[in-house]
Order: structure tokens, then C-alpha cells, then sequence
């Protein structure tokens, strides 16, 4: 059995009419139910050990950070096997992420992988250049897409074995 897992995303909805059908086929996320989004911090704690200090903690820096809007203005790629939307300006996700992180230093943005962490909206992954480049052509027309971030969302889930769900939602101010 896989092992439950968390992450915290800005939920974009906004991006949903234009992303949606692509993601349903494109990225695998969207079969496990989370939604057009861009992360926060993923992964996050494991489900042990989010406890109400470390729930009052997310809420904290939640409250701290102001409500923002951004546009989802361009196509993107990660080398030739992810296509994502980028908003601009990036740096309230970015600031939220950092902020995020330096609470819980014990969680890396995708487990420290990636030295620079670019927020973005997943449209497709690994799924051949062509599927890609057809969905980068279909959401291209949609642009800009303006999104107001107002919340940041605990998912749990197991990747391919069990939905996320949404465990809590924190305003942002």
C-alpha cells in the first residue's frame, strides 16, 4: 500500500475551464482529484504529523500573507516532457512558499530537489511531445487568465492508489 502523503497548493479554478479536460488526460494528478493548482509545498508533513500546532502554524503564515492576484499568461515547458502555464508575477507564490518553508524546514519544496522552485500550473506530463504540443495550442487562445489566490489547501492522498482530498483550507488575508 501506498503511503498517505500532503501538499499545500493555491487552488486555481479559474484555469479549470480552459485546463481541465487536458488535465483529465494529461496529468495523472487530476485522476487522483486535485485540482488545477500550483503548490505551495510539496511534499508536505506526513499525515502523523500534522497536529494542531502544526495546523495553527500553516494558518499563521496564511494570515500573514495578503490575498494576490496574478494572470496565468504564458505556455511553458520543463525540457520536453511537462507543459504548465506560468503566472505573472510569480513572486507571491514564490514568497508564500518560502515563508511556508521557513516554518517547516523539515519539508522542502518537492523534497529539495530543484534548487530554484518555479511556481507553475501543470496542463500535461510525459504524456509524447505531440499530446503536449496539441494542449499547449488548446489552452494558448484561453491566455491571460487572471486568478485571485484567496486560500491555500492541505490535500492528502496517495499518489495512484487514493483520492486527495482536502483536509483544511487556510484563508490567506
Amino acid at each position: 500500500m501506498t503511503e498517505l502523503e500532503t501538499a499545500l497548493i493555491v487552488p486555481i479554478p479559474e484555469a479549470e475551464p480552459a485546463v481541465g479536460a487536458l488535465r483529465a488526460r494529461l496529468d495523472s494528478s487530476a485522476a487522483w482529484g486535485v485540482p488545477a493548482h500550483i503548490t505551495v509545498l510539496y511534499p508536505f508533513l506526513p499525515p502523523e504529523q500534522l497536529t494542531d500546532d502544526a495546523l495553527a502554524a500553516v494558518a499563521e503564515v496564511c494570515a500573514a500573507t495578503p490575498r494576490f492576484t496574478t494572470k496565468l499568461a504564458s505556455v511553458r515547458w520543463f525540457g520536453d516532457a511537462v507543459v504548465w502555464l506560468a503566472p505573472e508575477p510569480d513572486q507571491p507564490f514564490r514568497d508564500l512558499t518560502d515563508a511556508l518553508w521557513r516554518r517547516f524546514p523539515q519539508a522542502p519544496p518537492y523534497g529539495g530537489t530543484f534548487d530554484d522552485v518555479v511556481p507553475h500550473l501543470t496542463i500535461g506530463h510525459d504524456a509524447g511531445r505531440e499530446a503536449l504540443d496539441a494542449a499547449e495550442q488548446a489552452v494558448a487562445p484561453h491566455l491571460p487568465i487572471t486568478v485571485d489566490a484567496t486560500e491555500v489547501r492541505l490535500l492528502q492522498g496517495a499518489s495512484g492508489s487514493q483520492p486527495w482530498v482536502t483536509v483544511r483550507s487556510f484563508a490567506l488575508a
